[in-house]
């Protein structure tokens, strides 16, 4: 490589959100960047181009270019892709995004890294708009689209980072989790379950590799972490940086206590202090409280703090209501696990249900874990938290071992004869909202549970009803 050429940086699954994001702040940091991708459509293909990049649409050999000098190899990629197989074979110099993350954004940095199994999107999306209000510019990297910037991932010139750690697998090439690449000053740990069992075989498989984020703390550093979480704190427990609990319970040091209700969102008081926050559900609260506790640590002022809470417009997919049509609310979030799905529940009934109304949850057992029977009995519990359910079909269900399955027929039967409420097996959107129609009435919730699109089922309830 010329001293005068920029490094050429090639990213292989560019379309993907937090792909696409750091692709673009290459380009603008002065690099070479081009990419691939199996579909390359709006609005990600445009802002790309809209960049100078370079796009190819599909993986073959004949994409990567002659004179790159660095491959981004996708987490979605595997062995057998065209590109991957292309690099290995001409022996590239290849790396993960959470490399690339590591060693042009994150090194000299002051990383604040946003753990657990639920509400990791929008803790950190908080925590990003709470150093926002407080002056700091942060660089973010979050896996939802923050409504109070537009947009998921940016990176400025500012000491701070706020990253969503996200506990699932690097790269192919790569099976440690993605927030051990982070070079974390400070963790929050809202929470530990199972979950992606398509990589972890049982739950102290997650613990360890929390363990080994939290090894990597720094003493000048903080660990933040639910207390009232015994699967948290045991994963916590040779943690080496220094660790502060935050919970319900007496024993915690930030102690939350006095949550209530209130006009455009919740109340709480957090260490003798009250504070509001415009978000409801006590999960929420314990999402907020770790902010705050987040953000003093970053040195933000309190009444900086307490604007941010009041501003905060949440994440999209995040008990986001999308219309409302013949008096019925229709609601999108983006939970898949049961217990975020039965706390979504509990706080969709006390924020949005009229008096005598009911709340429908629908539910697309899409992930990798609730497709199989891990979760077999949970999620009968989680639906039963809402006064009638409808499950559809289980997508790409041949994917799944056999003996591995989720049995969503049995599933529904149980959540009837257990829970003693409807509960419906239907195929896809249409036959939802063909269910749903005659048994909705004024006052009614139908709250929609998926972390994919759903086919588009959010419109066809409001057209449909």
């Amino acid at each position: 490589m010329s001293a005068t050429r920029q490094q050429h940086f090639h990213f292989v699954g560019i379309c993907g959100t937090a792909m696409g994001a750091v692709a673009a702040a290459m380009k603008d940091r002065g690099f070479t960047v081009s990419g691939s991708d199996q579909k390359v459509f709006p609005p990600m293909s445009t802002f790309l181009e809209s960049k100078g990049i370079t796009l190819s649409e599909g993986y073959r050999a004949e994409n990567i270019p002659a004179e790159a000098d660095v491959i981004i190899i996708g987490n979605a990629i595997s062995r057998g892709n065209a590109e991957c197989e292309e690099v290995l074979n001409r022996k590239l110099l290849y790396m993960s995004l959470p490399e690339v993350l590591k060693h042009q954004f994150l090194r000299g940095k002051r990383n604040f890294v946003v753990t657990g199994t639920h509400g990791k999107t929008t803790t950190s999306s908080l925590l990003a708009w709470l150093m926002e209000s407080g002056g700091l510019n942060p660089s973010f990297m979050i896996g939802g689209i923050v409504r109070n910037f537009g947009q998921g991932g940016r990176f400025t010139n500012s000491d701070f980072c706020v990253l969503e750690g996200d506990e699932y697998d690097t790269a192919f090439f790569d099976k440690r989790s993605k927030f051990v690449h982070y070079l974390p000053e400070l963790v929050i740990v809202n929470n530990l379950e199972f979950d992606h069992a398509d990589i972890y075989n049982n739950l102290a498989e997650i613990q360890l590799s929390f363990s080994r984020l939290l090894r990597i703390v720094p003493k000048n550093g903080l660990v933040l972490i639910n207390g009232d979480d015994a699967n948290a704190m045991l994963a916590a427990k040779e943690c080496p940086a220094p660790l502060q609990t935050v919970g319900l319970g007496e024993g915690n040091q930030h102690r939350i206590t006095n949550i209530t209700s209130v006009d455009g969102g919740t109340s709480f008081t957090l260490g003798g202090t009250e504070w509001i926050t415009t978000m409801d559900g006590e999960f929420n609260v314990r999402n907020a409280a770790m902010t705050i506790v987040a953000a003093q640590f970053a040195g933000v002022a309190e009444e900086k703090i307490r604007a941010g809470l009041l501003s905060f417009l949440s994440v999209a997919r995040r008990q986001e209501v999308r219309g409302v049509v013949r008096g019925v609310k229709i609601i999108d979030d983006f939970g898949h696990h049961p217990t975020a799905i039965a706390q979504t529940a509990a706080a969709l009934r006390t924020r949005h249900l009229a008096p005598g109304g009911k709340l429908w949850a629908v539910f697309e057992p899409r992930s990798n874990t609730t497709r199989r029977a891990v979760f077999q009995q949970a999620l009968v519990d989680a639906l039963g938290v809402a006064d009638g359910a409808i499950v559809s079909q289980v997508p790409d269900i041949e994917k799944i071992p056999v003996a591995d399955r989720l049995d969503a027929a049995k599933l529904v039967a149980d959540v009837t004869a257990q829970k003693g409420i409807p509960c419906f097996l239907e195929p896809d959107a249409a036959a939802i909202v063909a269910r749903l129609k005659p048994l909705v009435k004024e006052g009614d919730v139908v709250a929609v549970f998926s972390n994919g699109g759903f086919d588009g089922i959010h419109e066809k309830l409001l057209k449909g009803l």
